[in-house]
């Protein structure tokens, strides 16, 4: 077999996966078999560079071929991942044609060896700043601006750094100061992607990987709020976070093996919640709590710059039917807050039906609590003009970026 046609193989599952079956790209990787962990790493990568330049290379090979291939069909997605390898990964032209061609044996094999060698002829573009799908840059554009859009298509382009939250903001300078980080909030590390396990202080648990914009909703619970509950916990960033701030946390998901690894850093990083397996829309608590954080299920497009694919996956359906669950745990939440406690909701989407909208019909439903200002976010935070706080793709670009999200302060007014 030709060396990394396995790796080629799996990649095309994964890609078929996505945009047929609307799979994550994890979920797709995890369902293929017999697959050494390298080979694994770089289908996933191959297919993450194909996600992120979909239209472009789409139009790219419409350009060579007289009658256009069928979206679906398996010529079109084999030459879509091997020129995402030639823009994304630099694979040699020679490596692309030997690993591409037995991709379509039975099929048309002359007409991809004959449009990949036109393509690569002419020359492969770069694409820093690909297009996104027609119907995400269409309601993008109407929501947020031209602007928007436009850092969006930068950003989807590069890999972003690697953000570290931190125990002791102490450590947190003294580690951007050796490692070449920068420190863009309290208790924040962002370097260049590295193997984590390598690093110094993960064993010792000083410190857990999670995006800057993630850690942003954690930081608003009020310092004074001693019983906090973390809905939606998994995979357990924000219940390190308030653990860490002296908090005493329970923290309520309804999947066991999220919930296991969530146990697992907390027994890494010596911080201590109470871990409930529980759907949010049934469970009961036998208390109040004087602050709540909702990290609520969405459609992720806030992610897109590590999962491109939520951009294939977040279709409107997808987008109503979160914002239909996201106003039901609210609801819920609402009825487990102390007077004058705390509720903060968060998604990682870039949706106006699942942020702003949720909280503005949780309001109409909800006359005993207000919208107030997030407080303790760092600087740069921008804050919408209803007081919530709005994360958008060109905050921090220079400084490498952040996923799109969405905060708002909801306090109980009795």
């Amino acid at each position: 077999m030709t060396e990394g046609l396995g790796a080629r193989r799996a990649a095309l599952q994964i890609l078929d996966a996505v945009l047929r079956r609307g799979q994550t790209i994890d979920a797709a990787s995890s369902a293929i078999r017999n697959l050494f962990a390298p080979d694994r790493a770089l289908a996933v990568a191959i297919a993450g560079e194909t996600l992120r330049r979909l239209p472009d290379l789409d139009a790219l090979i419409d350009s060579a071929t007289r009658n256009r291939l069928p979206d679906d069909s398996k010529a079109r997605n084999v030459l879509r991942l091997a020129l995402a390898q030639k823009i994304g990964l630099q694979t040699p032209e020679h490596a692309l044609v030997a690993t591409a061609l037995p991709l379509v044996d039975g099929g048309p094999r002359r007409l991809v060896h004959g449009v990949l060698g036109t393509l690569l002829r002419r020359g492969v573009p770069l694409m820093e700043a690909p297009l996104l799908p027609p119907e995400v840059e269409r309601r993008w554009g109407e929501t947020w601006g031209d602007d928007v859009v436009a850092a969006a298509r930068r950003q989807i382009a590069r890999r972003p750094a690697l953000d570290l939250t931190f125990i002791d903001d102490g450590e947190a300078q003294a580690f951007a100061a050796q490692q070449s980080g920068v420190s863009l909030a309290p208790r924040h590390v962002r370097i260049e992607s590295s193997s984590v396990t390598e690093l110094p202080g993960f064993g010792e648990g000083r410190w857990w990987v999670q995006d800057l914009a993630a850690s942003l909703p954690a930081r608003v619970v009020p310092s004074e709020a001693r019983e906090v509950l973390d809905l939606c916990a998994a995979p357990g960033g924000k219940t390190m976070q308030l653990a860490a701030a002296g908090h005493a946390v329970t923290s309520v998901d309804a999947s066991g093996s999220r919930l296991g690894r969530l146990r697992e850093n907390l027994e890494r990083t010596h911080l201590n919640a109470d871990l409930v397996e529980a759907d949010a829309l049934k469970w009961r608590p036998k208390q109040q709590y004087d602050a709540i954080l909702l990290d609520a299920p969405c459609s992720a497009t806030g992610t897109f710059r590590r999962h491109p694919e939520v951009l294939y996956r977040a279709r409107p359906r997808v987008i109503a039917e979160g914002a239909e669950l996201q106003g039901q745990l609210l609801d819920r939440a609402a009825q487990w807050l102390t007077p004058n406690g705390t509720l903060i909701y968060a998604v990682c989407s870039l949706e106006k039906p699942e942020g702003e909208d949720v909280v503005t019909a949780f309001l109409d439903r909800q006359r005993g609590f207000r919208l107030l200002k997030p407080v303790g976010l760092p600087d740069f935070a921008s804050m919408g003009g209803d007081n919530s706080g709005r994360i958008l793709p060109g905050l921090l670009e220079s400084d490498g970026g952040l996923d799109g999200f969405f905060i708002a302060r909801l306090v109980r007014a009795d």
